[in-house]
């Protein structure tokens, strides 16, 4: 296949352009069951997570809509919207909407909380085509008179399952209620629970349906593995397994920001170059984590669920379920981090027995079971640093789908805090 794919699909020359700038060569699935509907005018709902080409297929034919109506956008009054859960997210699309439309002229800006607003109401006063907004900072500029919804003909909604589950469900009605009832609208959702089901029957009208959800093949694509650990030694259980040779850019996921700050301060300080992210965080303090963790400066990223969407990094070898999350579906979006573009990916699950039952869960759901291993540390002794010992991963139930590989930094690595980069692999 050539990009000729994307000519095929409607998609116009200056926008083809851009794509073989970025090295598109292909379609994937969701582009191309999405976008020949969109540039006809119809309304979507695409179930699909982060990773599946979403962001090109509701931007290239939004795009090209604006560009080919050549209409000069009004102050405050932006001519499409795209809403997203996540500071993190919102900057995202709104970058690949900007290399999308290098070869147009179209006026675009990114608004969320968390830093001030006088560049975002100079943006909006001189009018965009697009706007990429996350819910709260966008009704407190509509509520100042700086924003007027009242001529967006687009209107986007992008991981609606976690604009709800992080209790935007009455801010995006209050801005669904405040565009034309004229308007195309597009939902995006990695899950369908009854609220986003609900969601979609009120504001998409005869909407196309693409389904490019995780199907059971993708999930089991990925090596996963658990290892019974109390609370307790966890911390310990996770600094060993960061030792191991085949760890080379890490994600580990907690529940709370509290324990994401905790995992990532004990990291440091066994040497292990981490940083946290979540939701307490500033804009700032989030940019510089996620472009030390892009670059390798730092090698593990500690996150939450919610501070996570949207991060998409390329060679995250490892993903650390430090606890398990409440709604098993989370388990899918974490693991999904590692294992992309083609590349093998390693799960590890560190799983207290109070937490079996949303073990259980999780397997209900990839209807599969992943492998349980034995990783044995040693007890510890008086003044002992908590892993100054390399321990040893068995095979377990499932048939021990780990490779076994003693730690070269197993020793003495736990008393020095500036080991930023990951460290040379030792033969």
């Amino acid at each position: 296949m050539s990009n000729n794919d994307f000519e095929s699909l409607g998609i116009a020359g200056k926008f083809r352009r851009a794509l073989d700038d970025m090295g598109f060569s292909e379609p994937t699935p969701i582009q191309a069951q999405a976008i020949p509907h969109l540039l006809q005018g119809k309304d979507l709902l695409g179930i699909a997570q982060t990773g599946t080409g979403k962001t090109a297929a509701f931007a290239l034919p939004l795009l090209q809509r604006l560009d080919e109506e050549n209409v000069s956008p009004r102050p405050k009054r932006p001519r499409a919207l795209i809403l997203a859960p996540t500071r993190e997210l919102a900057l995202q699309i709104h970058e690949e909407l900007d290399a999308f439309s290098r070869h147009a002229s179209l006026r675009m800006a990114c608004i969320f909380g968390g830093v001030g607003q006088n560049p975002q109401v100079k943006a909006l006063a001189r009018g965009l085509d697009v706007l990429v907004a996350t819910p709260g900072r966008l009704l407190d500029l509509a509520a100042q008179r700086h924003l007027d919804l009242s001529e967006v003909s687009v209107l986007v909604l992008d991981e609606a399952d976690r604009l709800l589950d992080m209790g935007f469900i009455r801010d995006v009605k209050r801005i669904v209620a405040q565009t034309p009832r004229s308007r195309q609208s597009l939902l995006f959702s990695a899950t369908m629970p009854r609220e986003v089901t609900n969601l979609a029957n009120e504001m998409l009208r005869s909407p196309v349906r693409v389904d490019v959800s995780p199907k059971q093949v993708t999930v089991r694509d990925i090596d996963q593995r658990v290892v019974m650990v109390g609370n307790a030694d966890k911390q310990r259980m996770l600094e060993r397994l960061l030792r191991e040779d085949e760890v080379s850019r890490a994600i580990v996921f907690t529940r709370t920001k509290h324990g994401a700050n905790k995992v990532a301060k004990k990291l440091e300080a066994a040497g292990i170059g981490s940083e946290a992210i979540h939701g307490n965080k500033s804009q700032n303090a989030r940019q510089r984590a996620l472009k030390s963790f892009k670059e390798g400066d730092t090698w593990v990223l500690v996150a939450t669920d919610i501070a996570a969407r949207g991060i998409d990094i390329d060679a995250v070898s490892h993903v650390f379920n430090f606890e398990l999350p409440h709604e098993p579906e989370s388990y899918v979006h974490r693991i999904g981090r590692t294992g992309r573009a083609g590349a093998a990916g390693v799960a590890w699950s560190l799983v207290d027995p109070s937490e079996r039952s949303r073990l259980r869960a999780v397997e209900k759901l990839i209807r599969f079971s992943p492998t349980e291993l034995s990783v044995k540390l040693p007890p510890r002794e008086p003044g002992e640093a908590s892993n100054s010992r390399p321990a040893q991963v068995e095979g377990g139930r499932n048939g021990g789908g780990a490779r076994s590989r003693p730690s070269g930094n197993g020793n003495g690595g736990a008393r020095r805090r500036s080991r930023r980069r990951r460290p040379q692999r030792q033969a």
